[in-house]
């Protein structure tokens, strides 16, 4: 069973998983960073990989990202930091990158690099499932699960497809834009997540928007727990550490 299953396996609670921006305020600080989120109680951690094109992030997480470029941050450097550590952290860590990262690295190179430093799993949000092959064959034999994505405005047919595949866990977009923090969600999305789960033969997380306790606890109704990142970001930039604990706490009150 990889360290992803057993998040799932005999669980009590929501699962609570943060994602981050790897090189934002330095690589130095990812350690401390994800030593934290551990000791608060998360399930696992998305580390972000920054890119120049970001088509999937709204604007905090674009400015984290453009941070961490004049950093100097890489994906190679990234994989490289995290290994450097990685025997000090128990949970699962899954990377967050798009395609063309990937195929400049290289993919042989980053599945090999990704599974010597530890990566539990990848997102690839502009990856289609169509295309997967490219990735999906070589992360497997790594041992990297690849973590597929639906969207609210995903037909029914395609999500049954979608979430027929990996051993990971299903990640239900919420709205049908970019991330960032938002104030409410879409009437339908109770009956998306459920529509999602009902589909799913593996577990479903909810992220996009997701920024109070209040949203933790609603979205959580509907599937196995949620991801949170522009909220998460935020409130490392401005050192609200107490924050971040009320939204793990959230998850395992539901």
């Amino acid at each position: 069973m990889s360290r992803i299953q057993r998040v799932f396996h005999n669980s009590d609670h929501k699962t609570f998983v943060p994602y981050i921006m790897a090189g934002d305020g330095g690589l130095s600080s990812l350690k401390e960073k994800l030593i934290f989120l551990q000791q608060s109680g998360v399930d696992a951690v998305e580390i972000g990989i920054p890119f120049s094109d970001p088509v999937a992030d709204g604007p905090t997480i674009q400015q984290a990202g453009i941070r961490a470029l004049k950093e100097g941050t890489t994906l190679k450097g990234v994989l490289e930091t995290i290994q450097s550590f990685r025997e000090e952290i128990s949970i699962p860590l899954i990377v967050m990158t798009y395609a063309n990262p990937i195929l400049a690295f290289g993919v042989d190179r980053f599945a090999e690099q990704a599974a010597q430093a530890g990566i539990d799993g990848c997102i690839i949000p502009d990856l289609p499932v169509e295309e997967e092959d490219l990735f999906v064959p070589k992360l497997e034999k790594a041992g990297i699960e690849l973590i597929r994505l639906v969207t609210i405005t995903s037909p029914e047919e395609r999500i049954k497809k979608i979430t027929a595949k990996g051993n990971g866990y299903v990640y239900a977009v919420t709205v049908a834009g970019i991330t960032g923090t938002r104030s409410g969600f879409n009437s339908d999305l109770g009956s998306f997540l459920q529509k999602v789960k009902t589909a799913s033969r593996l577990p479903v997380l909810t992220g996009f928007g997701i920024s109070t306790p209040d949203h933790v606890k609603e979205m959580s109704q509907y599937c196995d727990g949620v991801i949170v990142g522009s909220k998460i970001i935020e409130l490392f930039n401005e050192g609200d550490l107490e924050g971040i604990k009320k939204l793990v706490d959230a998850a395992k009150a539901v």
